[in-house]
C-alpha cells in the first residue's frame, strides 16, 4: 500500500487533503516535529537522505518534494481528475500555478519565519520581505477573483499546492477578501476536513 510520511504541521498535510480528494487508499507514517526548535525529527533521514516531508513510498518508488508527489498521485491515480487535459488551454496555467506556490510564494515567508527569530537584528530586512509577500498575496488574489478555483471549474493539484501557501501566510491574509474567501471553501471540503482528521495536529497561523 502506497505510504506517507506525514511530519505534523507540514506541507505533507496537502497529501493527504489530495489523496483523500482521490480516493486512493493508503497508510500514514507519522513524525512528530522536536522541542524548542520545531524541527522534523532525525529518523525521516531513513526515508529521504534530505530528512524532509513529504515522502511517499509507492510500488517501489521514493518520491519528495510536494509538486513531484502531487504530479505523480494525479497521474498514477487520478484518471483524468484533478487536471486539466494535456494540449488544453487550461493545461500549462495549471502547471505554472502548480509549481508557483513553492517555486516563488513560500520564499518570502519562509524568510519572515526565520528572520523573526533573530528580533531587531533583522529589522532591515523586514520591509522588502514583508513587501514581496503583499506582492504574492495581490497577484494570488487576482488570480482567484471571480473563479471557485484557481485553473478550472473544478478542483486541481494547483489548489492543492497553493493551499498551504494561504495557511502560511497567517493574519497576513486578512485584507484579501477573495483569498479569505477561497480558504474557507476549501477548509470546508469533506476530503480536506477528512484529510486533517488522519494527519492529526495541524496548527498553521491562519487555522
Amino acid at each position: 500500500m502506497l505510504q506517507v510520511h506525514h511530519l505534523n504541521n507540514s506541507r505533507s498535510q496537502r497529501i493527504l487533503w489530495l489523496l483523500e480528494e482521490l480516493g486512493t487508499p493508503y497508510e500514514i507514517i507519522k513524525y512528530q516535529r522536536g522541542t524548542p526548535m520545531p524541527l522534523a525529527p532525525p529518523e525521516l533521514k531513513k526515508v529521504h537522505p534530505l530528512g524532509k516531508s513529504p515522502v511517499i513510498v509507492d510500488s517501489g518508488k521514493t518520491i519528495a518534494e510536494s509538486g513531484a508527489i502531487v504530479e505523480y498521485l494525479i497521474g498514477t491515480y487520478g484518471k483524468g481528475r484533478l487536471q486539466p487535459p494535456a494540449g488544453s488551454d487550461d493545461h500549462w496555467r495549471y502547471i505554472e500555478w502548480l509549481h508557483y506556490a513553492e517555486g516563488s510564494a513560500m520564499l518570502p515567508l519562509l524568510l519572515a519565519l526565520y528572520t523573526g527569530m533573530l528580533g531587531e537584528a533583522a529589522a532591515p530586512l523586514r520591509p522588502r520581505i514583508e513587501s514581496e509577500i503583499a506582492n504574492h498575496l495581490g497577484y494570488l488574489e487576482a488570480g482567484i477573483r471571480g473563479r471557485e478555483f484557481f485553473v478550472g471549474s473544478d478542483l486541481t493539484g494547483a489548489d492543492i499546492q497553493l493551499l498551504f501557501v494561504l495557511e502560511a501566510t497567517g493574519p497576513r491574509l486578512s485584507p484579501y477578501p477573495e483569498l479569505v474567501s477561497y480558504r474557507a471553501r476549501m477548509h470546508a471540503r469533506p476530503a480536506y476536513q477528512r484529510g486533517i482528521e488522519k494527519g492529526g495536529e495541524y496548527a498553521l497561523m491562519s487555522r
